[in-house]
């Protein structure tokens, strides 16, 4: 096994760990840990809301999240000789859930899926469902089942939603200056276009004094993928996967965490994931001047790794770029034909008893397949959901005889 460089007690917050991680992006924090390149190591992690949600039958956690103290980061680490230019390489060598069978924290034996309310974070579909709802899943090697979704059954494809490099002053100052002027365009929107700086919960790891008032000022939330990495919820980042990140800042400063036990494309819920804490093992190395030799100028490359369920037949669903609410034709708006391709496999789901949130909380956690099959035949994007049917313990598939519509019971819900 590599040597452990980051450890995390999950009995405890991240602000109480012996090495407390971060919640910000910001080049002042210090790192936690230097390691030379052509290294292993392994990173433990807590759980991307610092275990907020329990494993129970309501979801009130859900609903009452504090989200001021996400994402819950361990690092940095500091690899030696990383100059602003190079590249950083990182191989994924294995990755899980937390070494013990059962706990209270996410991570132990289990994992979660949340739909956060629209006050509150919100989702991909949040005006179609704007209240909080959760599914609790039981690991079982490497397939989970939920008692809130029954009748499916699955493979994940274990994976870090967050990883990155620390960004620079001046890339940082940027990304703080954009994001504001996004939000300016509609100030009272709900939920926010963006989330700038807030010096609330913030979580520096090591820094005290003037430095952590720095962090805690301009440092940047974690929530969007950006030019270091960040949240890209990409769920073939697993095993054997390689990763390339920019490096902006002396000693690269690599962090990261918000492990997934599984994840559809797209992530749809915003907490679409089944959400743990657990471990990943690195290694780490250099491409010197790898920034310009390759013109990696604005985000990372990624290998993905060969480790997937292989399901052979799907349920295909299409959308396109229609607001068909109000009938209005936008112009080759591939997020829009998502977002249909995803109420279309809903409204079928629904059609054999689940309930539109459990269809919600389904798509968002199964390896689901997300393709943008089209954007040159204007006006109308064209995109495609690609649903498994082998995750199914019925057949799915249309027929003459109709669906089998069956009590599927209740996922979590908010009182």
């Amino acid at each position: 096994m590599p040597d452990v460089v980051f450890s995390v007690d999950q009995a405890k917050p991240m602000r109480d760990q012996k090495a407390p991680g971060h919640n910000r992006w910001h080049p002042s924090i210090p790192p936690a840990v230097t390691v030379a390149p052509d290294s292993s190591i392994r990173v433990e992690c807590r759980e991307w809301t610092d275990a907020q949600i329990g494993n129970n039958d309501s979801a009130n956690d859900v609903r009452d999240v504090d989200l001021t103290r996400c994402h819950m980061l361990s690092g940095p680490i500091a690899v030696e000789g990383a100059e602003p230019g190079d590249l950083l390489v990182v191989d994924i060598l294995d990755l899980g859930p937390v070494p013990q069978e059962t706990g209270p924290a996410p991570g132990q034996g289990w994992g979660y899926t949340g739909i956060f309310a629209k006050q509150n974070g919100g989702g991909f579909l949040t005006d179609r469902f704007p209240d909080a709802y959760k599914a609790i899943w039981d690991f079982s090697g490497q397939v989970a089942t939920s008692r809130h979704l029954p009748g499916v059954k699955y493979t994940g494809i274990t994976h870090p939603g967050l990883f990155g490099t620390a960004p620079s002053h001046e890339l940082l100052s940027r990304w703080n200056a954009r994001e504001r002027a996004l939000i300016a365009t509609d100030p009272d929107r709900v939920p926010p276009l963006a989330l700038p700086p807030l010096e609330e919960a913030t979580l520096g790891g090591s820094a005290t004094g003037d430095v952590l008032r720095e962090i805690a000022r301009d440092g940047a939330r974690t929530v969007p993928a950006r030019e270091n990495g960040g949240n890209h919820d990409i769920k073939n980042f697993t095993r054997g996967s390689r990763v390339f990140y920019p490096v902006h800042v002396p000693g690269a400063l690599f962090s990261g965490g918000d492990l997934h036990f599984s994840q559809g494309d797209g992530e749809i819920t915003f907490c679409g994931a089944i959400e743990m804490g657990g471990f990943i093992d690195f290694h780490v190395d250099l491409i010197k001047g790898g920034m310009e030799t390759y013109g990696v100028t604005t985000n990372p490359i990624l290998m993905p790794g060969n480790v997937e369920p292989r399901y052979s037949e799907f349920l295909t669903f299409i959308g396109i770029g229609v607001q068909h609410e109000t009938d209005t034709q936008l112009y080759n708006d591939a997020t829009e034909a998502y977002r249909n391709a995803c109420l279309n496999a809903v409204t079928y789901l629904e059609k054999f008893g689940y309930s539109g949130p459990q269809a919600y909380l389904l798509l968002g956690s199964a390896p689901i397949e997300g393709r943008v099959s089209g954007v040159v035949d204007i006006p109308n994007a064209c995109c495609s959901l690609y649903l498994p049917t082998a995750i199914f313990d019925d057949d799915l598939r249309p027929s003459a005889s109709g669906p089998a519509r069956k009590d599927r019971g209740s996922c979590a819900v908010s009182s």
